[in-house]
């Protein structure tokens, strides 16, 4: 059975607290490490017992069910990441019944008493749990190197969970709702060995304290990553660490260690931006981990894998006949981003051009043997860039085990070049230009200035990460407006919102549930955005 999408979780538990139900999904009361596999005192006594708990945090990213199964938008960080895209103006949808995603887009069921805060606060506390037992299970002072190095990977992970929360839920003015007293708060903050009593009573904290502990985990993750030696790309290493502060120094506008830390990633990874022919095969385009600086991999044998429909495949590539998104919701590159990019630019046929326009018929297709060549299927904008495991359309225990970027060098470059301009460093252009020329676009040229420059390398970055879940930081941390009402729109009629700076839906909502247990978050909620923005239509100033 599916059940109601607009479910009011409230009442639909009768008053029943829900995080109770998840085993630690909420992050807010410590709950009994499971019996089935290792104590903590045996962690931290066998390297093999410590490694198993570490994969397990990779494992969370495609995590099925946290709140349940039966939410077809329930699989995991790759649905998180796709939840940020389409609160942008870069992500259009056709109206659709089979568009799961629907309320995200229309600014529908936002507030704290609905299922989708509920989701993206469940899926956030479960992976930090995760790490948190990893982290306490070990002492540091009689660890072996092989477990710091374990160590250091948690961290990272914990820092990258936490960085996120911090700015999806860290309350920042906006046009429509107003929230003196929550103003620069972001989250809980939930450490190893937390006790129930301080968990029932752990306030959100400030963006300077949040910013203090990220940042020690990832000091801890740099400094004791050298004992890290495995080399699979669903875990962190140095680079990754480097590329967070990279990003974590961007959202603090402290853009002197931004533009260093993004270069000591740039430095010290081993990957290159792709190609044109890495972008754009049919066989392994995005889909292959081996191109990224980090990633995550979906196996066959994976649960996600195994559901057909709930997985990164089903709903990010256009060119499948099991997945969601070839059943029309396709999902498309907003237009009015798609025309302002340079035809002399390779990325451009990564989504499929209007009919008449100068690359009209340069994009290579898959072809099903249910649905046909899909150039002859889907719409212009579509896109092309996330492409099913080998280039296999029709079988889902192939197609669907696929790979998603959690972080390529290519957006080092962007940061580099960012964090230059704001410094009003004569070096920026220079920067974005030699990336552009060397990797995208040869005949590309760059003469802006000022707020113009910092815009076109935010265009060109919105550009490159298409999908990957990253817009949506920057929209929110640079105040920026948020426009899908304008002549020639592909957004559905219900969304084409129009926003003065950052969208109020941007400040994500901490559930009620979660305050059931934490009484210190009485109080302190963020606003429900919900309903506050009029529709643009064509008769619209």
């Amino acid at each position: 059975m599916i059940i109601d999408m607009k479910t009011n979780l409230v009442n639909l538990f009768a008053g029943i607290c829900f995080s109770a139900l998840l085993l630690g999904t909420t992050g807010c009361i410590e709950e009994t490490f499971p019996t089935s596999v290792a104590t903590e005192n045996q962690l931290a006594s066998s390297n093999m017992a410590t490694e198993s708990m570490l994969n397990a945090i990779p494992a969370s990213m495609n995590v099925l069910g946290v709140v349940s199964s039966d939410y077809h938008w329930d699989w995991g960080y790759g649905s998180i990441m796709h939840v940020r895209d389409i609160m942008t103006a870069d992500m259009a949808v056709i109206s659709s019944g089979y568009d799961w995603y629907t309320d995200w887009e229309i600014n529908s069921y936002q507030g704290e008493s609905y299922v989708y805060a509920q989701f993206i606060w469940n899926y956030y506390w479960q992976s930090v749990l995760t790490a948190n037992k990893l982290i306490g299970a070990i002492n540091y002072e009689t660890a072996s190197e092989l477990q710091k190095g374990y160590l250091a990977a948690a961290y990272a992970f914990r820092a990258f969970f936490y960085l996120d929360m911090a700015q999806m839920y860290e309350f920042l003015p906006n046009d429509k709702t107003t929230g003196s007293k929550v103003e620069g708060l972001t989250v809980p903050i939930v450490r190893e060995g937390i006790t129930e009593e301080q968990s029932r009573n752990n306030p959100r904290v400030s963006r300077e304290k949040m910013a203090e502990f990220i940042l020690a985990d990832l000091d801890s993750a740099q400094n004791n990553m050298k004992y890290y030696k495995a080399t699979s790309k669903t875990m962190p290493h140095l680079d990754v660490v480097y590329g967070l502060k990279a990003r974590y120094y961007m959202w603090l506008g402290q853009y002197e260690e931004a533009k260093e830390f993004a270069r000591k990633a740039i430095n010290e990874t081993k990957t290159k931006p792709m190609t044109e022919n890495q972008c754009l095969n049919t066989t392994s385009g995005f889909n292959d981990i081996s191109c990224w600086m980090w990633g995550s991999q979906m196996v066959s044998e994976d649960n996600l894998v195994k559901t057909g429909i709930l997985n990164w495949a089903s709903w990010m590539s256009n060119e499948t006949s099991f997945g969601y998104s070839s059943q029309e919701p396709f999902i498309m590159i907003g237009a009015e981003l798609y025309d302002r990019l340079n035809d002399t630019d390779f990325r451009k046929k990564m989504w499929v051009a209007p009919e008449g326009s100068m690359l009209a018929g340069q994009s290579s297709f898959l072809t099903s043997s249910q649905f046909g060549d899909f150039g002859d299927r889907l719409t212009e904008y579509a896109s092309l860039k996330f492409r099913p495991a080998e280039g296999n359309c029709d079988d889902y225990t192939v197609g669907a085990a696929t790979a998603y970027p959690l972080m390529r060098v290519e957006e080092m470059y962007f940061i580099e070049a960012e964090a230059a301009a704001h410094l009003n460093d004569g070096e920026a252009v220079n920067l974005l230009t030699t990336f552009m020329k060397t990797y995208r676009d040869p005949a590309y040229s760059c003469n802006a200035t000022g707020d113009e420059l910092i815009d076109e390398i935010v265009f060109q970055k919105r550009i490159e990460l298409w999908g990957e879940g990253l817009t949506f930081f920057d929209v929110k941390r640079l105040n920026m407006s948020v426009e899908r009402g304008y002549k020639g729109t592909n957004f559905r009629s219900d969304a084409r919102f129009n926003t003065k700076g950052r969208p109020a839906w941007m400040n994500i909502c901490i559930v009620q549930s979660e305050k059931n247990n934490n009484s210190a978050l009485i109080g302190y909620e963020n606003p429900d955005p919900t309903g506050l923005y009029e529709v643009w239509n064509e008769g619209s100033k």
